[in-house]
């Protein structure tokens, strides 16, 4: 039987790979949102206003966008990238971009209703990994980049 997250470093013997990843994953969260709001706030005079009616949708889509982009690029997105952490997949591999796909969705799902998100945040701050519930369906770990 394989042992599940053996291709993660054990956060027990190496956790370096894991220090302040959730604190950083929430300024990047933030950086991420910011630039989701930029994105969006130049979207919307190119819909001709139109966008205000839906924006929403407008900021969740291009929000989806931006996660699956930059995320299949170099497994990590911009916020993540400069908080020097990235995702790793349970092959301990970086995204692809359809790994990158799914976990967006995840995330938005996780984002759309308050239950997911708190359980996620409690993840987070208390499992040895630091894994999102996210992460946990799909075995993929947040690390600092080696």
């Amino acid at each position: 039987m394989t042992q599940p997250f053996a291709n993660h470093p054990d956060p027990f013997r190496a956790p370096q790979f894991y220090a302040s990843v959730p604190t950083k994953r929430l300024i990047a969260w933030l950086i991420d949102t910011a630039f989701t709001v930029v994105l969006t706030a130049i979207a919307v005079p190119l819909t001709g206003f139109t966008g205000l009616f839906i924006l929403p949708l407008l900021f969740l889509v291009i929000g989806f966008g931006y996660r699956s982009v930059t995320i299949a690029g170099s497994s990590a997105t911009w916020g993540m990238r400069m908080m020097s952490i990235e995702l790793r997949d349970a092959r301990g591999e970086r995204f692809d971009f359809s790994q990158a796909l799914v976990h967006t969705f995840g995330y938005t799902i996780s984002m759309t209703f308050f239950l997911l998100q708190a359980t996620s945040v409690i993840m987070m701050l208390g499992s040895a990994r630091g894994q999102s519930l996210t992460d946990m369906a799909l075995g993929s770990v947040m690390i600092n980049r080696r």
